[in-house]
């Protein structure tokens, strides 16, 4: 008679495939971290067996899109809500390294050289390891409740190699940069990452990133970006992404796919044929979207992509000087060929602060709200708190319509990923907390958008296979034990805008490594999760 750690009976097990079977009663073995599929009632021990009747047993979930790399590491300053927000809503595998952010690769003597001097929010980190084994080193050494695996930054090789300047590479930059992202993802890093709305990736002309995006390639690995554009100039931002995959072979993934702004609400009519099309002509591209009309990123991106060049102390003296904001003013009025614009395709009154830690009193309210209240203009507004803040300030943008979110999550290419950005303090995305179950109960449940089937296996087996995830994101014997167990008819998300951290429904359990890390909607203390090489 088999005998486990874990019996999970009378389960409807979705194993995470797109399989016409996805969906079967069976129950669930765990042992050593692995897992074994049953016939339902098969003779079996266990030291702790599970009814789960009722239940759907699937893969953990696979958050494609974080920025979560540091969240163990300073656990102590985030506290426990914000830590395991991601692991209770039954995610088991985080890609982090997202828009072009990523804790490594650094230059040797280079590490943090540049400090918060470089910093603006996603593109300009410098790296705080040297390679992926010296992060995965420190993620061990405080252990997670669920895994990690990281992209490797285009942002965060141009800020080591070149720092923050707004000039081409030389051919020696470039050639450092290509053999630091050589060495990551021979080291086990998921994959290339841009954010070109960001700082310095802004800076980067499209054959940059296509030298990088080669190295990529050669191992098989994803070019994953944030568009140069996610507004009125989509689709030709989309064009670039394009080109950039076409001329260096590496596999494409379209980050958060959006189409904000009101001059671009509806043009995923035009975005999603447009990869269909390219899917059908042989091209291996995907993309991921979370669930929300809203986004979240740095104030410092509202602003033209010159005011950052030089880093934060140049910023900041930048928006000390009146002469330098009113062009500024006149940027985001008129716009700046290339930049992406998020004011001027909305305006201030959608532009929400969600972070400012030395100034609280600012969390929630608009910079229009702000600026009424302080007789100033917005521009002002949002100058004096970066000033103040030293540039460390986030932002809740409500950029984008309903129907646009349903067509690309209904997309039969699109996986599901949070952008969640766990920081410290203030009022930050619920995404962090709601977002998959969010979509099984919202979209699959109430909207019928999409199957249970369809849309765990874009939860599950089809993140890990885009991501190099071997035997995970699947139920099938042998496969890597993380589970989630949840009622398909009481899941549902509670995080609001207002109160952000605020846990799902009807996640029964969530089983990391073979370890239940989740019970009854309660965290267990259990800490198996690792850095994931791919």
């Amino acid at each position: 008679m088999s005998r486990f750690d874990l019996l999970l009976r009378g389960g409807l097990v979705i194993d995470g495939t797109a399989s016409p079977d996805a969906a079967r009663l069976a129950d669930v073995g765990v042992a050593g971290g692995r897992l074994t599929l049953l016939a339902p009632g098969a003779p079996a021990e266990a030291d702790e067996v599970a009814d789960v009747t009722g239940l759907a047993v699937t893969p953990g979930f696979i958050d494609v899109h974080t920025h979560s790399d540091g969240v163990t590491l300073i656990d102590g300053e985030l506290g426990r809500e914000m830590v395991l927000a991601s692991v209770l809503q039954g995610v088991t595998t985080e890609i982090s390294g997202n828009c072009g952010s990523s804790l490594f690769p650094a230059l040797p003597g280079r590490l943090n050289a540049m400090g918060a001097e470089n910093r603006v929010y996603f593109g300009g980190d410098v790296g705080m390891y040297e390679g992926f084994a010296e992060f995965g080193a420190a993620h061990a050494a405080v252990p997670r409740a669920n895994h990690l695996a990281s992209l490797v930054g285009h942002g965060t090789l141009r800020s080591g190699v070149m720092g923050p300047v707004d000039r081409a590479a030389t051919p020696e930059e470039l050639e450092t940069m290509c053999l630091l992202l050589d060495r990551a993802l021979g080291a086990g890093a998921a994959g290339l990452s841009t954010g070109l709305i960001y700082t310095p990736g802004t800076y980067a002309g499209t054959d940059e990133v296509v030298a990088l995006a080669a190295v990529a390639a050669r191992y098989g690995k994803p070019y994953v970006t944030h568009l140069r554009d996610e507004m009125s100039r989509v689709e030709e931002a989309l064009e670039e992404a394009v080109e950039i995959a076409a001329r260096s072979g590496a596999p494409l993934h379209v980050s958060h796919h959006k189409t904000a702004g009101k001059y671009a609400w509806g043009r995923t009519r035009r975005t999603l044929p447009r990869i269909s099309t390219l899917r059908a002509e042989g091209m291996d591209v995907t993309c991921d979207v979370y669930p929300y009309t809203a986004g979240s990123t740095a104030l410092g991106a509202m602003l033209p992509p010159w005011a950052s060049e030089g880093g934060i102390s140049a910023l900041t003296a930048r928006l000390a000087d009146p002469g330098q904001r009113d062009l500024m003013r006149l940027a985001i009025a008129e716009g700046v060929p290339g930049w992406e614009n998020t004011v001027g395709n909305g305006g201030w009154d959608r532009i929400s602060i969600a972070c400012a830690p030395r100034h609280s009193e600012t969390e929630g309210l608009t910079i229009a709200e702000l600026a009424v209240t302080r007789g100033q203009d917005p521009l002002d507004v949002a100058a004096a708190l970066l000033v103040a803040e030293q540039g460390e300030v986030t932002i809740i943008s409500h950029s984008m319509v309903e129907d646009d979110v349903r067509r690309v999550l209904a997309a039969p290419y699109s996986m599901v990923g949070s952008d969640g950005v766990p920081k410290p303090g203030g009022r930050p995305h619920p995404r962090w907390a709601g977002t998959f179950p969010r979509v099984l109960g919202h979209y699959v449940r109430e909207l019928g958008l999409l199957s249970l089937e369809t849309a765990v296996h874009k939860m599950t087996g089809m993140a890990a296979a885009r991501f190099g995830l071997e035997g995970r994101g699947v139920i099938a014997d042998g496969a890597h034990a993380d589970l989630v167990v949840f009622d398909p008819a009481k899941i549902a998300d509670h995080a609001t805008f207002t109160d952000p951290l605020l846990p799902p429904t009807g996640i029964e359990r969530v089983v990391v490594a073979g370890l239940t890390v989740v019970r009854d909607g309660m965290e267990t203390g259990a800490r198996p999760g690792r850095v994931l090489a791919t």
